[in-house]
């Protein structure tokens, strides 16, 4: 998928609306359209990188993870607890081919996961 037809490219670029959390230069967090908790952000780069191997930016993923704990303080998750996602293909639940993490919070997470 080219990133001018990629839905987040769009987000990030303004094109399309979201309810945002946190904007800088290089990243936009914004709340998911279909939460899975009571606190559900996306953080994604506004750089098309679509798996998340598909980029050995090292500073840009720590900035990503960086990122997630700030909003997870900022919504008050932090000290209950949180969870960071990342899926990778198909078979992990990528349904964006768009690099992005979920954080997740405000409930008890189970595990094992999926």
């Amino acid at each position: 998928m080219e990133m001018e037809e990629c839905i987040f490219c769009k987000i990030g670029r303004g094109e399309i609306n979201c309810n945002k959390v946190y904007e800088d230069d290089e990243f936009l967090a914004f709340r998911d359209i279909n939460p899975q908790a009571p606190v559900h952000i996306l953080v994604i780069p506004k750089k098309h990188i679509a798996k998340l191997y598909d980029t050995e930016e090292i500073s840009l993923l720590g900035r990503l993870l960086y990122i997630a704990s700030k909003i997870a303080k900022d919504e008050g998750t932090a000290e209950s607890g949180y969870r960071v996602v990342i899926n990778t293909n198909r078979n992990a639940g990528q349904s964006v081919e768009h690099l992005h993490l979920h954080l997740l919070g405000g409930r008890i997470m189970h595990w094992p996961p999926g």
